[in-house]
């Protein structure tokens, strides 16, 4: 019996596989979600998984971008039946649990969508330099965004490490051409750079319910 194959070439096959991927990344953020509703995972371990999901989908539905430019359409072609997931992904973009502390953090200056703000961009520069994203010209302005969010949060001291990493780093920057790329070494480190101001910058918010 002859095999029967659902692609045609490399390209196809790549498609599939991200459309695979997609579905998979959609389900177990349904499922998550789900869990988290029912306290049937404990809320540090749900936001470290469900930050990993978030970022996943991010980097998968930015290459889907010309193929699947409608998730929503997507899970509906596929009968997915996920709102949840699709909340969490595609509307929210954050966990529950920063949802949470960014209410409670919320006052006239420093609303919960600025926090939301602060972690997006923390999560979409950290993103851009897994995906070798390391021209000037790229980096500059994602680390921009950051730094003017951070800097309308007044819960942040102004020694808070956040702002005066990304402080250093633009000023870096600045002093190099558009078209100069970040060597691997140096890529790395604002990396760890990044991962390390938002570490801190997740344990200065207010807890929910303080």
């Amino acid at each position: 019996m002859a095999e029967v194959k659902l692609w045609n070439d490399k390209r196809e096959r790549e498609m599939y596989e991200n459309f695979a991927e997609l579905f998979a990344i959609i389900k177990a953020t349904e499922k998550l979600e789900k869990a988290y509703i029912r306290d049937l995972i404990n809320p540090s371990e749900y936001e470290s998984e469900c930050q990993k999901l978030i970022v996943h989908f991010k980097t998968l539905s930015a290459t889907l971008k010309d193929t699947v430019p409608n998730i929503e359409r997507f899970a509906d072609t596929y009968k997915m039946d996920c709102p949840a997931a699709l909340y969490r992904l595609v509307t929210s973009g954050v966990p529950a649990t920063v949802e949470h502390r960014a209410t409670a953090a919320a006052s006239t200056s420093n609303s919960a969508s600025i926090v939301a703000e602060c972690v997006q961009n923390f999560i979409t520069s950290m993103d851009s330099l897994k995906l070798n994203m390391v021209a000037v010209d790229q980096v500059y302005p994602l680390l921009s965004d950051l730094s003017a969010s951070l800097n309308k949060l007044s819960i942040l001291p102004p020694d808070f490490e956040g702002k005066t990493k990304m402080k250093e780093w633009l000023s870096r920057l600045s002093k190099m051409g558009a078209a100069d790329e970040l060597t691997e070494q140096q890529s790395r480190q604002l990396h760890f750079d990044l991962e390390s101001s938002y570490n801190s910058f997740m344990a200065a918010l207010p807890k929910a319910g303080n």
